[in-house]
């Protein structure tokens, strides 16, 4: 079941997909929650920061870390609206990132669930539980959009 809040900041992460999209990258964005507060937030950069990192989670995760001004950011929730690639899920688990949650799935590159799942390694030393589909629909439409008018 999907709670009110998760809603409200994954419509927070739309937000920052629909800046993305704006900018000319893959409209993807990402909110980083601690305490019920947004520490951080990001979107698909990669191209204007010629970047290959920049994607919104991480530049999530960055502005997070530099604002509670600690790597690890426990007990925190990711909301972005693309299901992360493995890199992404990497940094989430290095960052002790208690939870995130995903709007649409990702069958090409995602690894919380469509590709694989990084989070359900049980030998890695940290878990983080994922949930998926939160706006799927609202989410896939921001992607499918974009994709339709570069094929213009």
């Amino acid at each position: 079941m999907v709670s009110i809040q998760d809603e409200a900041f994954m419509r927070l992460a739309i937000e920052q997909a629909r800046l993305a999209g704006a900018q000319g990258e893959v409209p993807v964005g990402a909110i980083l929650v601690h305490q019920e507060q947004v520490i951080g937030r990001g979107f698909n950069q990669p191209i204007t920061l010629h970047d290959p990192s920049a994607h919104a989670e991480m530049v999530a995760i960055r502005e997070a870390a530099k604002s509670l001004e600690n790597y690890r950011l426990p007990d925190s929730t990711l909301y972005v609206t693309l299901e992360p690639c493995a890199m992404c899920c990497g940094a989430m688990l290095h960052a002790r990132v208690k939870r995130v949650v995903f709007g649409a799935a990702d069958p090409k590159t995602g690894m919380a669930g469509s590709v694989g799942n990084v989070f359900s390694i049980k030998q890695i030393n940290h878990q983080t539980e994922v949930q998926g589909g939160v706006l799927a629909e609202e989410c896939g439409e921001l992607l499918r959009e974009f994709f339709r008018q570069r094929r213009i």
